[in-house]
């Protein structure tokens, strides 16, 4: 991977997994703090590169491969993206030719392997007491009894960051704009919410669609995934090894016996090019 600044400025990498779209920065030898507002003009996606979220390749501090950071497109703090860490685990695959990688995050280590042409990460323990989520009192997370319009009644996990994940017959009749914002906000999670509406067409497949927290609806996210396929799981509507369907295409999960969820998935690079220092200044 390249590192450093040119004279046009920052290089980046613009890859995505399942339409999830991410710009990629090698900060690593680079003296670069990037405020929200210069991530907020970077993710525009008529005045920047645009992107979902940023992922920010930071040099390890612990002994790992690397430490990634990553912002949303409204330039908050995200502690894990799991379609982001598969996008930068095969960039360092390839980088350092190991079988695995390590990656340090916010939400703690992951680790990311080859699975033949796409890229597997264990994205850690499911966590689902109500202080792991976190939410704003003590309750049953398998039930937490909020709602709006056609979401009701939603399971609560935290994959590293915060979810709430509701099931319903059709997830093609919810309104996301509209209930999206309202739920991602609602006074239980004080530190907002994911929000995913899940159709289980069999307890092996489930159908996904996602309002991100900080982004808004977006074709793929893979703690999403994650959630969604634990929370089914705990509440006895499919096994533990599942495929979960997005808006832009499969991921494959699988919560394991020591709590672990393995999310196994593609990657692909779009183009590469650098920032304008007017977008980092």
């Amino acid at each position: 991977m390249t590192t450093g600044t040119t004279l046009k400025g920052l290089p980046f990498r613009k890859m995505h997994g399942l339409g999830n779209d991410f710009v990629v920065l090698d900060t690593r030898g680079v003296d670069l703090m990037l405020t929200p507002k210069a991530a907020r003009a970077i993710a525009d996606r008529h005045t920047g590169v645009g992107c979902d979220q940023i992922m920010i390749i930071e040099t390890a501090r612990n002994g790992g491969d690397a430490y990634i950071a990553i912002r949303n497109c409204d330039g908050g703090v995200v502690e894990s993206c799991g379609n982001g860490f598969r996008c930068v685990a095969r960039l360092l695959l390839d980088e350092t030719g190991k079988d695995k990688v390590l990656l340090e995050t916010l939400a703690g280590p992951v680790i990311a392997a080859r699975n033949g042409a796409l890229i597997a990460v264990d994205m850690g323990p499911a966590r689902t007491a109500w202080k792991e989520i976190p939410l704003a009192q003590e309750i049953d997370t398998l039930h937490l009894g909020i709602g709006e319009g056609l979401l009701q009644d939603p399971v609560g996990v935290n994959m590293g960051n915060p979810h709430a994940v509701f099931f319903v017959p059709d997830v093609n009749a919810v309104d996301l704009t509209t209930v999206g914002p309202i739920l991602e906000h609602h006074a239980l999670f004080p530190q907002r919410t994911n929000v995913e509406a899940v159709q289980v067409l069999s307890r092996t497949h489930l159908r996904m669609r996602v309002w991100e927290r900080g982004a808004g609806i977006t074709r793929a996210c893979g703690t999403g995934a994650c959630a969604s396929a634990v929370a089914a799981a705990r509440r006895g509507l499919a096994e533990r090894k599942v495929t979960v369907t997005l808006d832009g295409g499969d991921l494959q999960i699988e919560w394991r016996a020591d709590n672990h969820v393995l999310m196994t998935g593609p990657t692909a690079e779009i183009y590469t090019g650098a920032l304008d220092r007017s977008l980092i200044a």
